[in-house]
């Protein structure tokens, strides 16, 4: 298995406290580091201090020498492609090609409404991340003077300079030898059919082993049909975890995410259902559940970090699941 960490830094972390854990990370042997795109604070307290996902990733790409970093996912309603295809690409070069690139439809209402970004219906807002994928993948990898006329967007004359550069870890390594593009989300059949399409990964959130293999099974269907070897699209797995070194370790920290969160009465439900699809526990029990996560046809794991100040936790994962699943 290999092993991604995955933050969300909307929770109130500043630059320096990211550059801690892309730190830890990369000297522990996560391949990459991705971060959500997200202007809102949640879950906890909604007035927790944010930043700026693509600002985070540039200043990291030059902070920090090996690991990849990219965003899981940057929704399609917050930027135009064109400026997006530039800043993502930008972001690459800063880091000597180490950039990932999950891209989704988007689905925090009150997040866009607080922020003025248009929240059409989904039905409009996967045309957008299929059409978005299109131009990303046209202005990075097609000659001079491509063009692309979709219901949302319209490209004349394609003329993109500098393109994506040489990756730096074949691993990170996408169509054509450029950005690698994942499109993330729980599985639904449109998704299935825009990845089956465009994207060089598949990633599933928010399910556990169970349903994981049943949506592996459903993609392997749905890139037959596209005419694609299902082999050739990568699966992974967003999962939360929360890991501790002996029981008592692990209800700490459970305690901890509890505070972090606040102390509505819905807490332990909330907890509760989550540790059907989590990675929680001792190693021994956490690598357990990444086998059945194995099992279920995941190759890659994004290990959610709801702790990100405990660098201890992302140190302990490390030594523990990295390289040892």
């Amino acid at each position: 298995m290999r092993f991604a960490l995955m933050i969300e830094p909307q929770q109130g972390t500043t630059y320096a406290d990211q550059l801690a854990v892309a730190k830890h990370a990369e000297a522990g042997g996560f391949e990459t580091l991705f971060r959500s795109d997200h202007y809102s604070s949640f879950p906890g307290p909604d007035d927790n201090p944010t930043t700026d996902a693509w600002a985070c990733l540039a200043g990291l790409a030059r902070d920090t020498t090996r690991i990849g970093l990219g965003t899981l996912v940057s929704p399609v309603t917050f930027r135009l492609p064109g400026n997006l295809a530039k800043v993502a690409a930008t972001v690459d070069e800063m880091s000597g090609g180490r950039l990932e690139f999950g891209l989704g439809a988007g689905w925090n209402e009150i997040e866009h409404a607080r922020y003025g970004f248009p929240f059409p219906p989904i039905a409009d807002r996967a045309d957008m991340l299929e059409e978005q994928l299109t131009i990303l993948r046209g202005l990075w990898e097609e000659p001079d003077g491509w063009g692309f006329e979709g219901r949302q967007y319209r490209i004349e004359d394609g003329l993109f300079r500098a393109k994506p550069v040489p990756r730096a870890e074949p691993r990170l390594e996408g169509r054509k030898g450029g950005i690698r593009l994942i499109v993330g989300g729980d599985g639904t059949p449109r998704s299935m059919r825009i990845a089956a399409r465009l994207a060089d990964e598949f990633n599933l959130s928010s399910g556990g082993p169970e349903r994981v293999a049943d949506r592996t099974k459903k993609l392997d269907e749905t890139c037959r049909a596209a005419g694609r070897d299902p082999r050739s699209l990568a699966r992974s797995a967003m999962v939360g975890a929360l890991v501790g070194r002996d029981d008592a370790e692990v209800g700490s920290r459970t305690r901890e995410l509890m505070n972090v969160l606040g102390n509505g009465a819905n807490n332990d439900a909330w907890l509760a259902e989550r540790r059907k699809r989590w990675i929680i526990g001792t190693p021994d029990q956490a690598r357990a559940m990444v086998g059945r996560f194995a099992d279920a046809g995941i190759e890659r794991i994004m290990l959610q970090d709801f702790l990100p100040w405990d660098l201890d936790m992302i140190d302990l994962m490390a030594e523990e699941l990295v390289g040892r699943v």
